[in-house]
Parts: structure tokens; C-alpha cells; sequence
């Protein structure tokens, strides 16, 4: 029995791959590695979203060449974004990669891997207009057991200028709904208490006459002490009655990731985002007038092309409009085969760049201290998730506003709490990350 290692970087839809992989690849007979060190094969889930995710995987390569060395006949595989991008510059520059695999070949997997066995470079990046892997139960790589991810679709219809999503994951297509509830109620019997609707553009979940915002009451019915979450959304997409359904289901979670990239409505076209700052202000204000202590976050980019220090100043505005909890901020990265790099210069200066994502990490880590200095004093219910990193004696969980709270592990009751237990906490004291708190 070969033992497969998975390593996986970027966001949560590889993380749901992997687990996709490890089903398949555990139907064929193989059994999951603890580490690359006791290995037959070693396969690394990309991400090419940004440039330095894949200087990280490059560097990785290496340092698996220098394993493979020590231990013949050990498998490198290459799978998921980066190697639908750049299957022929990955074999020809990383000659220790045995084979590569994009995000809609993982069933040729076994396949590849028996031919790597014999000597022979296996390569699969056809992308699909059909796979969404909804029949199979993708095995958990996380060991709590509380929170699971489910993918509810694949790729991508937007092509906003600067992404590569749409050519290394394909066009849109949304699983089929009861395959999704069926999912869900098997995590629940297993013990998950919540979960997480994926998509790279999940709102636009569209299967027959099933929306998401009807696909999303679904699976919160499926048991009020189950926790219902979702991303990413595109503020497109953000319709009065998804807001509806949020609002009144209270096992849908009050927190709301809605990227808006830029607060510049000239830097908006040029991503091809399809809407204004205006529009998204109004989609902000329609979720504040129907779920007042709705959380919001976002995405920022500093640096896009053509990017002016007027441009920049509308970000820092929006995001004061806005008042953000959290926020996943980054510098522009040209993505070769991108709208952007075909046709828009790459002209701010990286030290400029480097100048604005500091003033916007900056005014977003006065925000979420600000953010949660207003929960002190509040009672929350929050999910436990596991031990604090810092002290066996505390545990930390979140908020349905996604945020994380730190209190003693043991109750006045001296029950010890666990994963997976819902209680009652009071805000005492918080930082910009976190919150602690006690026990009502």
C-alpha cells in the first residue's frame, strides 16, 4: 500500500481539493502520509494567485529534490493552479517533479501516479466545462472535526482583469443541490457543527431553479446547531434576497466577506469588476439595514496598474465608510495570460506599492481594534474550536461574526469545554486579532 502526503497552499477551494484527492486517491488503495518523511508520494497543491505563493512552491521543489535523493523511488507530483498554469516550464525547469495535474484532472491521478511508478512523466491539465466531483465524500485533513469546508461549485465566469482564475480553474458550474445537502448532513452526523459554502464566486451558484440564496436555507435547515458559512462573494451578486435569507436564519452566520479591491470607481473598471464604489456602499448599506452586527471583510489591492495617490486615498476613504473587521491585503502581482498583463502596464513602482499596502494595513488594524473594542461588555455565543495555542488552560472559538474569542477551558460548572460545544461568553478584553472573554 503506497502512502500519499499531501502539502496544500492558497486558499480554501485547494483545501477541499486535497481532500478530493486524498478520496480518490484512497479508492485506488493509498493510504494518508503523516509527513513527506514516510512518503511514496508527495503531491503539492498550488496556488497561483500571487507571484510570491509561487516563489514559496518553487523553493519547495527544491528542497523535495534533496528528500527524493535520499529516498528512491519517492513520487513528486505537482497539482492545482500553478500546474494548469505552467505544466511545461514545471517539468522542464523542476526535473524532480514526476508528474502534474490541474484542478479538473484529480480522477487521472491514480493513473499518473502508476506511470511515474514505472519512470514515465505524467501530465493532465484538460479543463472541464462538466467536473464538480460531487459524488464523492472528500476525506478530512483536519483533525478537529468541527469546521469543514464544501465545495458548492467550480471556476469562474468574471475575468477581472488582474486574476487567473478563470484559466486555471475554468468557467462556472455548480454542483447539483442534493449532492451538497448530502454532504452536509454527513459532516453533521460525523460531528461537524459547521460549515463552509465554497466557490470562487459561491453567490453565483446557480443549479436548474435552485439559487444560492434557496441552496443556502437548505443546508441551514438541515439542524439549527449546525453553522452555516460562505465565500467568497462578489458584491455583484449580493442581492436583497440572499440578504433575506441571512437575516432571518439564525444559524447563518452574521459575517459577510465582500472584496472590493479597490475604493476607486476608475480603479474598479479597469479590474473589470463590474460595479462602482457606489454600488458596493449601497450593497454595504443593504446588509447593515438588515443585520445591524453583520461583520464585514474584504479584499484590497494596493498598486494596481495606473493606480493614482487619488485612487489610493478612495481605498483608505472606503474603507473608513466601510469600517471593516478584517481585511486580506495585498500588492499588486502581474499574472501572465491576465487581461492586465496583456494590456495594461505594470506601472506603479514597488516601493510605492510596498508605501500604500502599509498605509492600508495600518488603518485596517485600527479598525478591527476598534471593531472589537465596541464588543466589550457584549455577550456572544461562540463555537469551540480547539485549545488555545498559548495556554492548555484556555480555548479559543468564533463569534458568528467570525471572530475569535479566548476563554478558560473549564466552565463554573467545572465542566471542561470541548470541541464542538456552543456556550455563552462575555467580551472582557480584546486585542486587533482577538478577543477573551468568560463564561456567562
Amino acid at each position: 500500500m503506497k502512502k500519499v502526503f499531501i502539502e496544500t497552499y492558497g486558499c480554501q477551494m485547494n483545501v477541499v481539493d486535497s481532500e478530493t484527492v486524498m478520496a480518490i486517491l484512497a479508492a485506488e488503495g493509498f493510504a494518508r502520509a503523516e509527513s513527506t518523511t514516510d512518503a511514496d508520494v508527495v503531491l503539492i497543491n498550488t496556488c497561483s494567485i500571487r507571484d510570491g505563493a509561487e516563489q514559496r512552491i518553487w523553493h519547495r521543489l527544491d528542497e523535495l529534490g534533496a528528500l527524493k535523493k535520499r529516498r528512491k523511488g519517492m513520487i513528486i507530483g505537482l497539482i492545482g493552479c500553478m500546474a494548469e498554469r505552467l505544466a511545461d516550464r514545471i517539468l522542464e525547469q523542476r526535473p524532480m517533479v514526476d508528474l502534474v495535474a490541474g484542478p479538473d484532472s484529480y480522477r487521472s491521478l491514480p493513473k499518473l501516479v502508476a506511470g511515474a511508478t514505472d519512470g514515465a512523466k505524467g501530465v493532465n491539465v484538460e479543463l472541464s466545462k462538466e467536473e464538480t466531483y460531487a459524488e464523492l465524500s472528500p476525506v478530512r485533513l483536519d483533525s478537529s472535526g468541527v469546521s469543514a469546508f464544501v465545495a458548492i461549485m467550480r471556476g469562474c465566469n468574471n475575468f477581472c482583469s488582474y486574476c487567473v482564475v478563470p484559466y486555471t480553474r475554468g468557467r462556472e458550474r455548480s454542483r447539483d443541490p442534493e449532492t451538497i445537502l448530502r454532504e452536509v448532513r454527513e459532516l453533521f452526523a460525523a460531528g461537524y457543527r459547521e460549515v463552509t459554502l465554497l466557490g470562487q464566486n459561491v453567490n453565483s451558484y446557480l443549479h436548474e431553479d435552485v439559487t444560492f440564496p434557496e441552496l443556502l436555507r437548505r443546508v441551514a435547515a438541515t439542524d439549527p446547531k449546525l453553522r452555516v458559512r460562505f465565500a467568497t462573494s462578489h458584491p455583484k451578486d449580493i442581492s436583497d434576497e440572499l440578504i433575506a435569507v441571512i437575516a432571518k436564519t439564525p444559524n447563518i452566520c452574521r459575517a459577510i466577506h465582500l472584496p472590493a479591491q479597490s475604493g476607486s470607481s476608475r480603479m474598479l473598471e479597469k479590474m473589470n469588476r463590474k460595479y462602482t464604489r457606489e454600488w458596493y456602499l449601497e450593497r454595504i448599506s443593504a446588509i447593515r439595514r438588515a443585520m445591524p452586527d453583520c461583520a464585514i471583510s474584504t479584499d484590497l489591492i494596493a498598486g494596481f496598474c495606473g493606480e493614482t495617490p487619488d485612487d489610493h486615498a478612495a481605498t483608505l476613504s472606503l474603507m473608513r465608510e466601510v469600517g471593516y473587521e478584517f481585511a486580506f491585503m495585498f500588492k499588486y502581482s502581474e499574472r501572465e495570460g491576465t487581461l492586465a498583463a496583456r494590456e495594461m502596464p505594470d506601472d506603479v513602482p514597488d516601493e510605492v506599492k510596498t508605501a500604500r499596502l502599509t498605509e492600508i494595513i495600518e488603518l485596517q488594524n485600527e479598525l478591527s481594534l476598534q471593531s472589537n473594542r465596541r464588543d466589550i461588555g457584549r455577550e456572544f455565543e461562540i463555537l469551540v474550536e480547539g485549545l488555545s495555542k498559548r495556554s492548555p488552560d484556555r480555548v479559543f472559538g468564533r463569534t458568528s461574526q467570525n471572530k475569535v474569542v479566548v476563554i478558560p477551558r473549564t466552565t463554573k460548572t467545572g465542566h471542561n469545554l470541548q470541541p464542538g460545544d456552543y456556550t455563552k461568553v462575555r467580551i472582557t478584553t480584546c486585542t486587533s486579532a482577538t478577543l477573551q472573554g468568560e463564561e456567562v
